[in-house]
């Protein structure tokens, strides 16, 4: 089965942190490359107006998805009772502001901040896991009384120890309820870590929540290695029929580019990365259908 997807893309290809003057300027510019959703990340509470951006966003004829940011001192697990406390408030918050501007997800690794990576016997990953379905539960709630999703991403062995491949993440989610929590999927760390990234896929079958795009590169879909007519049927076969969003990065953002180990220009233009993985994105579905 093949679904026509929506396209859309993260504000991260140009800007971060995102707040009301970027998105006032970028959301307009999103539109008129062609995209039809808009990927807001919420770095902090408050950087940016969800009511101003619900409204900016009806008027362009844009949907919405919102991105979980997870820096250090945001954990679900072995930390303090007070980080935890306040990374669930943190979720919380992003739940909000999915709400309000119609976002059916929260995605991101909603675990553990980026970048932290720890060794664990088989024993410890199973406390780990129970101690991070317990701390998640909270936030689940807050997400069934909405009817949104948080989408858990793995990522790769290079920023996290505890979800890597989709089987750990499908493993790892246990019995929380499949109503208020999924798999946010990205092909960047799965290229890393899958053997058979279409199987991988397959195999989540009705728990893929959000799904990510870009090239192996992090650059334009299309400008890879990928077969991207294969991991588009994978991605129907799965039951998935939500938007595909564009997620890179801008090397000429100190925090961001860091983060992503982005060192040097992805494409010719920011623009040229997101506009041409947008067509080839949509030459890829038409030749689908």
């Amino acid at each position: 089965m093949t679904f026509r997807h929506a396209i859309g893309v993260n504000t991260w290809v140009w800007a971060s942190p995102l707040d009301d003057a970027a998105l006032r300027m970028l959301a307009p510019h999103v539109a008129e490359l062609g995209f039809e959703v808009i990927e807001m990340p919420v770095e902090n509470p408050g950087d940016w107006d969800p009511a101003a951006a619900a409204t900016l966003l009806s008027d362009l004829g844009l949907s919405a998805t919102v991105a979980l940011v997870m820096p250090p001192g945001r954990e679900l697990v072995l930390d303090s009772d007070r980080v935890i406390a306040e990374s669930q408030d943190y979720l919380r918050h992003c739940l909000d502001v999915a709400a309000e501007v119609g976002s059916p997800v929260i995605a991101g690794p909603a675990y553990s901040s980026v970048g932290r990576t720890w060794r664990m016997t088989d024993q410890e990953r199973a406390d780990c896991l129970a101690q991070w379905r317990e701390n998640l539960a909270p936030v689940l709630e807050h997400a069934s009384s909405m009817g949104l999703r948080v989408a858990v991403e793995p990522l790769n062995r290079y920023e996290t120890s505890l979800f890597n491949t989709i089987e750990q993440t499908l493993s790892g989610l246990g019995d929380l309820e499949e109503s208020a929590c999924g798999i946010a999927l990205d092909i960047y760390h799965q290229n890393i870590e899958e053997t058979d990234l279409p199987a991988a896929i397959r195999s989540a079958a009705g728990r893929i929540a959000h799904v990510q795009v870009c090239a192996n590169d992090r650059g334009a879909p299309g400008r890879d290695h990928f077969d991207w007519s294969a991991l588009l049927t994978a991605i129907g076969e799965a039951g998935y029929s939500g938007p595909l969003c564009i997620e890179s990065f801008t090397a000429h953002n100190r925090s961001i580019a860091t983060a992503a180990s982005i060192w040097r220009p992805l494409a010719e233009s920011q623009d040229l990365l997101a506009g041409n993985g947008l067509r080839h994105l949509r030459e890829v579905m038409s030749h689908m259908a």
